[in-house]
């Protein structure tokens, strides 16, 4: 925002230099830019943060600046020589969206001479970057930069029927703005027509055809007050950024906008003469209650840490117009309209400190930083990290949002609505995802359309499961997806609990995923903590990964961090070597390897040391419906080596076993 120097004494006399000026606004939270010199005169150019629309003006500037210094602040006095003619019958106001347009004013000003501004006028939009139009757009700029609050001037005998309704676009409308864009208007946006057709864009920018010209005898002054979030929707979606819209997307101030049309009034009056009709139309759907906000001042001592005066403290206040009233330790204030940045205590607070000023906050000469413990869950995303980078897997970081199909394919309950965001920057994405496996699958998708295989990712991050009552249960959760099989996701999911939690008993119970061709929930300890599963080809195609098998599991974090960990028991390395012996079993196909390994357990032989799966096999030699299952047995005597003897009993024992449990037949070479 470029404040002139000469401009800025109008309206507070505080007789410090450009520089000073700058030094003060920018330790109250306006930092300096730069500063321009123009012959006798000074552009400051400041930095207003995005909450601060009030301070897109000179008038709100030197606000601040008296609030700082303690001057006072001098508005310019209006005075309107209206005429008989009252402008209730010149024109009319209609606002079809109450929620997009809180309040609507227009005055009509008869017999104006467009033309040339005068040179003061034109020296001081120059000054701050705006080149001159003519004298009554110049005065509309000249009013903005100086409240704050855009007008608009239209051709009044280019508006039919001298009547404005402000209402949404339809559908295939469009209108040729000021600069000559062609915008094609969607049904979202806001517009200002008049009986047959819109004439501008709501707080972006006016239309061609209605704009101000040499030919121009009467004016419609336009001041009104628009919804930011579709005042900004609107610019970005036609590219079309103004002045204008960027005030309207920072919010003004909408109980001050009559007196901001009686100035612009003045101000076109004054340079471009003509007459005002008598009064104004002041549409007001909904006007806001004052706004109350409280703050302890123990609170600001505290925050602050330092001692601030209390009647210092309520000066300040006062002196920011936000009219302090004290009880005690708490101090009431009314919140002014222009001030839509403070709705906390601790905005009272901010405000306080940075008229006092933050130069009075002692610093000590030594630092002292207090480094906190990392807490159990910080802990626990380090080790699972730590180990699934060993096994190949990388972290991914994806966004929390999906969209309506992703969150119904990979959600753990359906028949359900989802908690949403409404967003205009995620119109199809803005589903809080029940599931990690959705977004991972996106990354897996990526990775293979470049070329990067095998790729193996994980993410641990909050998923947001719908109860169907008020909020959805937010987890913290473990999600995995690699272009592998089941076997390596189960291997990889065993090594995990065992290194995190400490020996537990993992178990892969074979369940329906609507998402997976083969689906199990993971069991801890008796408890399901997770699910895995191969995902299924209609699935995968959707993702373009049709050649490529995907395994994908999620775990359940605060499960894992909830499951009490046990000691880890070490022994000493063996003395005696192991003997391994490869069993090829047939067996029927519904027979799983749980079956067979808890077959192998209840056979009680001490002497087996380890029972590891190595495959299946199906073809030639193998009857349909049939399949070989291949395991190895290690057997090791802690006090002797084994003889192939105790070997064979051993084996047979647990063979016995395997073929009561599954009818399993030992497979001749």
């Amino acid at each position: 925002m470029k404040i002139l120097l000469s401009w800025l004494n109008d309206y507070v006399q505080t007789g410090l230099s450009a520089g000073e000026i700058a030094e003060l606004l920018s330790d109250a939270g306006f930092p300096n830019e730069g500063i321009e010199y123009i012959k006798d005169d000074a552009v400051i150019d400041l930095e207003v943060t995005s909450n601060r629309g009030d301070a897109l003006g000179h008038i709100g500037v030197a606000r601040e600046l008296a609030a700082i210094t303690g001057k006072e602040l001098n508005l310019p006095e209006i005075s309107l020589e209206e005429s008989d003619k009252d402008v209730s019958e010149l024109c009319g106001v209609e606002i079809q969206e109450p929620d997009l347009c809180g309040r609507y004013t227009a005055r009509v000003i008869k017999n104006v001479t467009v033309g040339p501004s005068p040179q003061w006028l034109v020296d001081r939009l120059e000054a701050i970057g705006l080149r001159s139009v003519n004298n009554v757009v110049d005065a509309t700029n000249y009013a903005m930069m100086e409240t704050g609050q855009p007008p608009h001037a239209f051709d009044y005998d280019k508006i039919i029927d001298g009547r404005i309704v402000v209402r949404k676009a339809k559908p295939g409308e469009q209108i040729i703005s000021i600069d000559g864009s062609k915008c094609d208007l969607q049904p979202d946006m806001l517009v200002i027509a008049d009986s047959k057709t819109a004439v501008a864009v709501a707080g972006v920018m006016g239309g061609l055809d209605s704009e101000v010209s040499n030919n121009t005898k009467n004016i419609l002054l336009e001041d009104a007050y628009f919804d930011p979030v579709s005042v900004r929707a609107t610019s970005r979606a036609l590219t079309l950024p103004s002045d204008a819209s960027f005030r309207f997307e920072r919010i003004v101030d909408i109980e001050n906008i009559d007196w901001a049309s009686r100035r612009t009034s003045q101000l076109i009056v004054q340079v471009a003469g003509g007459k005002v009709a008598r009064g104004v139309v002041d549409v007001y759907p909904k006007k806001p209650e004052p706004k109350q906000v409280q703050v302890r001042l123990s609170r600001i001592n505290h925050l602050l840490g330092i001692e601030v005066p209390a009647d210092e403290a309520i000066q300040i206040l006062r002196r920011l117009c936000l009219e302090p009233k004290r009880d005690g330790d708490v101090i009431t204030c009314i919140v002014p309209t222009w001030r839509s940045d403070i709705y906390r205590e601790v905005d009272l607070v901010e405000e306080v400190a940075r008229i006092y000023g933050y130069n009075k906050v002692p610093l000590k000469g030594r630092i002292e930083i207090e480094i906190a413990p990392v807490d159990k869950r910080g802990e626990l995303n380090t080790d699972i990290g730590q180990y699934l980078n060993g096994c190949g897997f990388y972290e991914t970081i994806n966004v929390s949002f999906v969209n309506d199909k992703t969150a119904k394919m990979f959600s753990p309950v359906s028949d359900t609505e989802f908690l949403g965001v409404k967003d205009v920057s995620r119109k199809s994405a803005n589903i809080l995802r029940p599931s990690l496996v959705g977004s991972l699958m996106e990354v897996l998708k990526t990775n293979n359309n470049v070329g990067n295989r095998p790729c193996r990712i994980f993410e641990i991050a909050d998923t947001f499961v719908p109860t169907g009552k008020g909020l959805p249960l937010e987890r913290a959760m473990l999600g995995l997806a690699c272009d592998s099989d089941m076997r390596d996701v189960r291997g990889v999911i065993e090594g995990l609990i065992a290194n995190v939690v400490g020996d537990s008993i993992v178990i892969f119970q074979p369940c329906e995923l609507s998402w997976a061709e083969v689906g199990a929930d993971i069991l801890i300890n008796g408890q399901k903590q997770g699910i895995a599963g191969m995902v299924s080809q209609d699935v995968r195609d959707k993702y373009g990964l049709k050649e490529v098998e995907v395994c994908a599991a999620q775990i359940d974090v605060q499960s894992l961090l909830d499951t009490e960990a046990k000691t880890v028991q070490f022994k000493a390395i063996p003395r005696f070597p192991a003997v391994d012996r490869d069993l090829s079993l047939i067996v029927d196909e519904q027979v799983t390897w749980d079956q067979i390994s808890g077959a192998v357990n209840k056979a009680g032989c001490e002497k087996l040391e380890q029972t590891n799966f190595v495959g299946i096999y199906r073809g030639k030699g193998i009857d349909p419906g049939k399949k070989s299952l291949t395991l190895t047995l290690r057997f090791r005597d802690e006090d002797g080596t084994l003889t192939h003897e105790q070997v064979d009993e051993l084996e047979k024992s647990i063979v016995s076993n395997i073929t009561k449990a599954t009818k399993a037949v030992l497979r001749k070479a």
